[in-house]
């Protein structure tokens, strides 16, 4: 319970090619980002939506289109948007029939989620969705300035190195943080310091930090 009080669920966006490979690492990248918030129960259905958002543009408006995906809390609600330059090329808002060639992949995403719509700007198309999370709000009470600062450190890897991020989704958030960790202690050693007292005083804070969040009333 103090672990979700704690998490402060920054925006983040990322600019892709809409290529069919694109797809599976985007959805790495959302695993991941996903299981930081501590919102592993929607991972599946996020996947999903990011997958047929995606899969819309690559179809309907072309591969190799400059995209960009941008997931964000909306109250509640987590919201996926998928933005690309063409503002004639909409997706199909009406479920698919059963013998229907096209229109599945929003339906899909129709299915899935609480809701979903496009906004037409003068120079893109924003296809969204929101899924509801069952969170009471989309932010902690406490934490959050410490829980932003590793979602940047975390953020800009994913941005740096889309691939790489979203293959250590595979093996949780928890991986990804350690060679975080780990790059933080090469760069203080350069400095001349010593990475055994660092850990051993950040230890100490983080101690202080859990039993000052788990005092009643706090």
């Amino acid at each position: 319970m103090v672990q979700e009080a704690c998490v402060f669920r920054k925006p983040w966006d990322l600019a892709f090619s809409a290529e069919p490979e694109e797809v599976g690492a985007l959805r790495r990248i959302m695993r991941l980002h996903l299981e930081i918030w501590g919102l592993q129960h929607i991972s599946d259905q996020a996947q999903l939506c990011v997958s047929e958002l995606v899969s819309n543009v690559i179809t309907h408006v072309g591969v190799g289109t400059p995209a960009t995906l941008t997931v964000s809390m909306s109250g509640p609600r987590l919201r996926i948007e998928v933005h690309d330059p063409d503002t004639r090329a909409l997706p199909t808002l009406l479920a698919a029939a059963p013998d229907a060639e096209g229109g599945r992949g929003m339906a899909l995403v129709g299915a899935v989620s609480d809701r979903w719509g496009v906004q037409l700007r003068a120079d893109r198309k924003i296809t969204w969705c929101e899924l509801s999370t069952g969170l009471p709000s989309g932010e902690g009470r406490a934490g959050g300035t410490c829980t932003s600062r590793v979602e940047t450190l975390l953020g800009e890897r994913a941005r740096e190195h889309p691939r790489s991020a979203g293959t250590a989704a595979a093996d949780g958030a928890e991986e990804t943080a350690v060679d975080v960790i780990v790059d933080v202690l090469h760069w203080l050693r350069g400095l001349g310091h010593a990475p055994d007292e660092a850990l051993d005083r950040a230890q100490i804070r983080f101690a202080n930090h859990v039993g000052e969040a788990e005092v009643p009333g706090n």
